[in-house]
């Protein structure tokens, strides 16, 4: 929300879903939260602190007294690094489970999965054995410097986990349930009110940072048709004042759509737009078969019917045609669907896959991080899919 005084951003869920919300929604939004806690790491929301442990009284001898003084030096110095050890390790374990649905409650993957366990198998050995290498080049190194091992231990734990999530392969080869398996109430949300009123003010702002927008667009030069190409139309849904396409580009017809007609207005790529809530009129009032490329940003989890979208976004793509779904793990979390708040970014993608799935009439859907620096920036996640050039 930089650059605009009337919004700031507030992380209300870590690695599931960040916040925005203006400073007229504070006092609303606090008496939300009073309502109940919402842990984003279940698996530490048992923790308890132990008393110490009763100590035996040691024989007052000058000799053991002295070994006695040493070690608690010992132990004084150590104590700083142990509490570091501990935070840090729960802190990547949190991260760990979260990236892979664990900490959601509603994992997606229980009922979709990959057809292939072997791969998975293997994906899942080799990234605990990159978190047991840290391990032991922690302990390794301990007597070299904490700050070094630890380090070690993030690099190598991040790496891990991006080669684990690359090694799977969310969206290849799943065996889909027959039935589509999510219920009425995974869409529902927090905050069921009006959400024409709750888009009714314009947001200048951009909801992901600097290095994800860069790579959003990175992605979009190399996979829309190039500036000016005849004939082409895109749509970008869910459409506001930018859309991160490259600079300069332009095709004969671009058409947003979106809840906030002055952010429209704003957007220069654009040649035109409509103004729609897709919650509650998910028609889209375009022909059969008439845009080559639909691109939608950070706005599938607010979606509360998804399958008549996707199935309507089915009809008015020309066959071949190209469907862009990116998002990150930033959210206006009262208005994002149950089913995404609950689970986590793995999951995430498998959804939207589900939602090209059972909507028909696409090609198996494909899925790519394209996360600019994981750790240190937004992540950024595409799924895409094209229609199907015969029914």
């Amino acid at each position: 929300m930089a650059g605009d005084p009337k919004y700031i951003e507030r992380s209300i869920r870590p690695r599931t879903c960040n916040v925005y919300r203006s400073q007229t929604e504070e006092a609303t939004m606090a008496s939300y939260l009073q309502l109940g806690p919402r842990p984003s790491a279940r698996i530490l929301a048992g923790v308890r602190s132990l008393p110490p442990l009763p100590t035996a009284p040691l024989l007052p001898t000058r000799a053991l007294d002295s070994t006695r003084d040493a070690f608690g030096r010992r132990k004084a110095a150590f104590r700083p690094a142990r509490r570091l050890v501990l935070g840090l390790g729960a802190s990547f374990w949190a991260q760990s489970m979260a990236t892979s649905g664990a900490l959601g409650g509603k994992s997606f993957l229980a009922s979709a999965r990959p057809s292939s366990n072997v791969e998975q198998v293997t994906a899942l050995f080799l990234h605990w054995s990159l978190w047991g290498i840290a391990g032991v080049v922690s302990l390794e190194f301990f007597s070299v410097g904490y700050s070094v091992s630890w380090i070690l231990i993030m690099v190598v734990a991040n790496f891990g986990v991006r080669f684990f999530r690359f090694l799977i392969g969310v969206l290849k080869n799943v065996e889909w349930p027959e039935q589509f398996p999510f219920k009425e109430e995974d869409f529902q949300r927090f905050d069921e009110s009006s959400d024409s009123l709750f888009y009714e003010a314009p947001r200048f702002v951009t909801h992901i940072d600097d290095p994800a927008i860069a790579a959003l667009t990175r992605f979009y030069s190399k996979v829309l048709p190039p500036s000016n190409s005849p004939g082409v139309s895109i749509l970008d849904m869910c459409s506001s004042w930018v859309s991160h396409y490259p600079a300069g580009y332009k095709q004969e017809r671009i058409v947003g759509m979106g809840m906030n007609e002055e952010e429209l207005k704003r957007n220069s790529v654009l040649t035109e737009y409509i103004v729609q809530d897709l919650n509650v009129n998910p028609k889209l009032p375009f022909d059969d078969n008439s845009f080559d490329i639909i691109t939608n940003v950070v706005s599938v989890d607010y979606l509360t019917k998804p399958l008549d979208v996707f199935k309507e976004m089915s009809r008015i793509l020309k066959p071949g045609g190209q469907a862009i779904l990116s998002f990150s793990n930033r959210c206006f979390w009262t208005k994002a669907i149950s089913i995404w708040t609950s689970t986590g970014d793995t999951d995430h993608v498998m959804i939207v896959g589900s939602y090209f799935h059972y909507a028909g009439g696409f090609e198996p859907p494909q899925a790519v991080d394209i996360s600019p620096n994981p750790g240190r920036s937004d992540p950024m996640y595409i799924v895409y899919s094209r229609k199907a050039l015969t029914a």
